[in-house]
């Protein structure tokens, strides 16, 4: 392995830096260069965590002085790694936390540091929420500005639809808002771009009212019978109303008391569901799904909203070897159930996981142009992750992953969740947006980022027309 870059902090000291800066041999440099990923080792020039948007508008333009690539990280659960970057600035945002909720308002505004599990603490005292990431180390940045698939976007819409307004760092230093009165082109780019034009510090966010307790939880089934479960409910679900939201997994069953000790280990089916409701009413809207087959349980009861967002916790341990694949589907056909399974049955890690999330209703609805984010009358998402801890056995994890997703093309659109995907190139980039929009955001990209200082991400290059040093002034 190459030494890695030390870079000189000097600069930003003398400009009255208040954050910790961190370079190779400081203690906690290597904890701050460790993304969700085991796969990805990278090794940053230097490490910014700030104070406060002062210090990141310092960061931004010491990289931008020194040609330098600027990483920006919140949850760092970047599949591809575009969470960290070699040599380059990577800036913390970690050290930015805070959520401010309004329920007079209906918004919530926080700070480019929080997770969703901490943005999910603060809006519950209010039994308020944002549709959010389904893990709960989830940083509410990648996952906002790269669209925001979670359980309660058929009824909310994605995150980035409830964005209202962003606080952004640009590539030329400045701070500005980005909402629907002020920057509104950049407004639209933040809603499914991901970080390509700028360093976002604050975000507010519409929330609904749900919760504190929901009627939500998991249905297990045992693998004979699971396509008949399957079909049984897509059937459900395609004439349901938005308030069911879903997914259908396969795993290996954990062991859990529900589990028969002889099915530990072995593939199991599932339901996840919640209701977007009064649990009370949740009851009898998950009554049909719950009857359905013969489940090994039956786990669905009311519970916190805030338990069952972390339900799935135990499936991403930081630090573990991924890759995860995010496809959107035409259709969940009886030929699409049975190469699932098939697939799905095949999982080898205790961690890995194959799902399926219903998706339609409130992302259906919202126009295809009003935000970057696309493919939105697509009702399924495929979603296969593999998850492991043995370098030597990456070939036969993403083999089975990237097998699982090639089975599946058939049943696809050809469109893929970036947030879900490895960096494949540009080729496979396009395949997030159709080509009309692609073109808007490399423009976008053009007017705010000529020079692409913000590139370790899903990048949109800016065109051969773009003028350095010509950046977007109101």
């Amino acid at each position: 392995m190459a030494t890695p870059s030390v870079l000189d902090p000097a600069p930003l000291l003398a400009n009255g830096f208040k954050g910790q800066l961190l370079r190779d041999g400081d203690p906690g440099y290597d904890e701050a260069r460790a993304v969700f990923n085991g796969m990805i080792d990278k090794h940053p020039g230097l490490v910014v965590r700030p104070a406060g948007t002062s210090d990141v508008v310092d960061a931004v333009g010491y990289a931008r002085d020194r040609g330098l690539p600027v990483a920006v990280r919140c949850g760092g659960h970047s599949v591809a790694g575009k969470a960290v970057v070699d040599d380059g600035v990577l800036i913390d945002l970690r050290s930015l936390k805070g959520t401010h909720v309004d329920p007079q308002r209906r918004t919530a505004r926080a700070n480019g540091g929080v997770l969703w599990g901490e943005y999910d603490r603060e809006t519950q005292l209010h039994g308020l929420v944002t549709p959010g990431g389904r893990v709960t180390t989830t940083g509410i940045g990648g996952f906002t500005l790269g669209g925001g698939y979670g359980w309660l976007s058929t009824t909310y819409g994605l995150a980035c639809d409830n964005l209202l307004s962003a606080d952004v760092v640009t590539a030329d230093g400045r701070v500005v808002t980005a909402s629907e009165d002020e920057n509104p082109d950049l407004l639209w780019g933040l809603r499914g771009g991901g970080g390509n034009f700028g360093v976002v510090t604050s975000y507010e966010l519409r929330v609904h009212p749900l919760g504190p307790i929901v009627m939500a939880g998991l249905i297990p089934h045992a693998m004979d019978g699971a396509g008949e479960v399957a079909r049984a409910y897509r059937d459900l679900v395609e004439r349901s109303p938005e308030q069911l939201c879903t997914g259908i997994a396969v795993i290996l069953a954990p062991p859990e008391p529900w589990v028969p000790a002889e099915a530990v280990g072995k593939p199991a089916f599932g339901i996840v569901a919640i209701w977007a409701g009064d649990p009370d009413e949740g009851r009898e809207g998950l009554a049909e799904l719950r009857a359905i087959g013969s489940p090994v349980a039956d786990l669905v009861q009311p519970m916190p909203y805030t338990a069952f967002q972390s339900m799935l916790d135990g499936f991403a341990p930081t630090g573990w070897r991924n890759y995860t694949t995010g496809e959107h589907m035409t259709a969940l056909t009886d030929d699409a159930i049975d190469t699932f399974l098939e697939h799905g049955s095949r999982i080898e890690s205790p961690m890995s996981q194959a799902i399926i999330f219903r998706h339609g209703g409130a992302i259906s609805r919202v126009p295809e142009d009003a935000t970057a984010a696309g493919h939105r009358a697509a009702p399924y998402m495929l979603h296969p992750i593999a998850c492991w801890q043995d370098p030597s056995e990456d070939a036969r994890h993403v083999g089975w992953a990237r097998s699982m997703s090639e089975a599946m093309r058939p049943f696809t659109t050809g469109g893929v969740y970036l947030n879900f995907e490895p960096d494949e190139g540009e080729a496979h980039l396009r395949s997030g947006f159709d080509a009309d929009k692609f073109q808007r955001l490399v423009e976008l990209k053009d007017t705010w980022d000529p020079q692409n200082l913000f590139r370790v991400n899903q990048n949109i290059r800016p065109s051969a027309a773009a003028v350095p040093g010509q950046v977007r002034r109101e």
